[in-house]
Order: structure tokens, then C-alpha cells, then sequence
């Protein structure tokens, strides 16, 4: 039998059941969100597909009753571990009333959630870096118990928002976990041509915190490097970069054709490492999954994503004379 390293880490057989749902869940999601739009019913999709370990992971390690996170437009893995639920996601991807982001005025992907402690973006990339450090300020000014953690693509840790949060957190040993989801591709700029050093991570001692590269591919890696970020954090320690490679299995985005800048040839050695298979197999091979859980997993999973997709196509949309509501005061 293969190593337990889940129950090395204190991960309960239960607890990898469930991240691995999580995982599936998010994929299950986005391939659906990819069909409605094809079927010209919901107009745009930004894709978390060969990224849900490192969201999950990366999640499944903070504290949900009492963190902060800062999602960068992926992050569907991240809030639905967080709470928000395919309902939510869907009523987002439809843009009806209820969308619990932004009530249909945002893009998808722009989550925000206030129960959860979900902190909206927007569409320029990396403004919620120093979003995230500003939480972190205010909850170490109010001396309050929690951290902060967010995301971002290796494109936008080339912004001047990600260099300015990074210091200012590292100057005043903020608690905040920055955590770039390496996937290769800036829309259609290959990594090597972004970045003259080798690793997002070395950027990290320019700012005075520890910075990990790990393999995005394995959720318990994730865990393992953002559970110890979060300790760090919470003794005061300050902040950590990690940055988690993995590989966009899909264009950038419905409106992107990444046929132009990669090969299948590339893209299919990228998809037989496909993290929901190895995660799978791992389960497997630890006595943890059955065949016959599987397909039961599986099946919960699609019941949530048909009852999604039926009521948020459905559900009304918002009333034209709204549109300004939440813009501008209203006496």
C-alpha cells in the first residue's frame, strides 16, 4: 500500500474525501459553465479546470470560520470551499438577480461573498494584493485572530499592486499569505517570457518573508506549504509567497483561442497529469476510495450541478431601473 501522507499531515480519511468532492465539484461546474456558454446562454467563462488542487489545498488550510480570502478570478475551488455554493456560481455565470457577488453587474469569476468572508476583485488584475493587505493591517491594528490570504496568476505578480502589497506587508509583518497560481500562461504570454528569474518564490526575500515554490498538481503539497504559512502568520510571524505551478487545461478564456500559442501536443501532456485523476489514484492506492465511492461522489456532484444550472436559468433577472442601485447614495 502507498505512503498515508494525508494522515501525516493530521488530514482525516474524511477530510480528503471531502477536498477531493471539492475538487470535482469545481470541475464539474466549469465544464458545465463551458457547455451553457457554447449554447450562447451565459456569455463568458474563465476557467479553474487543472487548478482546483492547488485551490483546494490552499483552502482546506485556513480557517473558515475566521479568515479572509481575497480569490483572483479562478478561485472556484477557493469559494466553494469557503461556502459559496454551485447555486451561487451559477446565478453568477446567468447574471440574475440573486447572484450573491454582485446581484448580476459583475463578470463571473468576480467573487464576493460578505457571510463568508469572501472579498470581491475586480477586473483589473492583482488589485486585491493590496486589498488583502490592508485586512491584514486593520485585523493586526484591531488585534483581532485572523489572516488573509489571497491569489494571483504569475502574470499579475508582474504588477506594481502585488510588489507594493508585498513589501508592505513584509515591512510591517502582516498577516497575509500571497499565493500565485503559476499555470504557465498570461492569456497567451508563456512564463519564460515573463519573468527574468526562475521562480515567482525568489522574488519573496526581496521583501523580507520566506517564498515556496510546490507542485500545484498535488492538493496535500498545498496544504502541507499553506497550513505552515498560516501558523507563521498567526504567531505573528508575518507574511509567506508561495507560488503553485500547475497548467491551464483549458484557453484563457471563452473568448481566448489558445490555439494560437501552444501546442496539443503540449496541452495533452499537460492534461495526462490532470490533478483530479492523480489526487483519484492517490485515494485509491491509500485504501481511502472505492470504485463504488467514486461513482457515488460523482453523482452527488452532478445532481448539485443539474439542480444549479435548472434554477439559476430560471431565476428572474434583475429589474432594468435597477442598474444604478449600489452606485450612487440614495436619499
Amino acid at each position: 500500500m502507498a505512503k498515508n501522507r494525508h494522515k501525516a499531515l493530521g488530514l482525516s480519511d474524511e477530510t480528503v474525501l471531502e477536498m477531493y468532492e471539492t475538487m470535482l465539484l469545481a470541475r464539474k461546474i466549469d465544464e458545465r459553465m463551458w457547455l451553457l456558454n457554447r449554447a450562447g446562454k451565459i456569455p463568458f467563462v474563465i476557467s479553474c479546470q487543472g487548478q482546483e488542487a492547488a485551490q483546494v489545498g490552499a483552502a482546506f488550510a485556513l480557517d473558515r470560520t475566521k479568515d479572509y480570502v481575497l480569490p483572483y478570478y479562478r478561485d472556484m475551488g477557493v469559494v466553494l470551499t469557503f461556502g459559496m455554493t454551485p447555486r451561487d456560481l451559477m446565478l453568477s455565470a446567468f447574471a440574475k438577480a440573486e447572484d450573491p457577488n454582485s446581484g448580476g453587474r459583475q463578470m463571473p469569476g468576480h467573487f464576493g461573498q460578505k457571510k463568508n468572508r469572501i472579498v470581491t476583485g475586480s477586473s483589473p488584475v492583482t488589485t486585491q494584493v493590496p486589498h488583502a493587505v490592508g485586512i491584514a493591517l486593520a485585523g493586526k491594528m484591531e488585534k483581532k485572530d485572523f489572516l488573509t490570504f489571497v491569489t494571483f496568476g504569475e502574470g499579475s505578480s508582474n504588477q506594481g499592486d502585488f510588489h507594493e502589497g508585498a513589501n508592505f506587508a513584509g515591512v510591517h509583518k502582516l498577516p497575509v499569505i500571497f499565493m500565485c497560481e503559476n499555470n504557465k500562461y498570461a492569456i497567451s504570454v508563456p512564463v519564460e517570457k515573463q519573468l527574468a528569474c526562475e521562480k515567482v518564490s525568489d522574488r519573496a526575500i526581496g521583501y523580507g518573508m520566506p517564498g515556496y515554490t510546490v507542485d500545484g498538481n498535488d492538493p496535500l503539497e498545498v496544504y502541507k506549504v499553506v497550513k505552515e504559512a498560516a501558523d507563521r502568520a498567526r504567531r505573528g510571524e508575518g507574511p509567506t509567497l508561495i507560488e503553485t505551478v500547475s497548467y491551464r487545461l483549458t484557453a484563457h478564456s471563452s473568448d481566448d483561442d489558445d490555439r494560437a500559442y501552444r501546442t496539443q501536443e503540449e496541452l495533452a501532456e499537460a492534461k495526462a497529469k490532470d490533478p483530479i485523476i492523480s489526487f483519484a489514484n492517490y485515494l485509491k492506492e491509500v485504501g481511502v476510495l472505492t470504485d463504488e465511492l467514486e461513482k457515488e461522489i460523482l453523482d452527488r456532484v452532478m445532481k448539485q450541478v443539474n439542480e444549479a444550472t435548472d434554477y439559476a436559468e430560471k431565476a428572474p433577472y434583475a429589474e432594468p431601473e435597477h442598474a444604478l442601485k449600489y452606485v450612487y447614495a440614495e436619499k
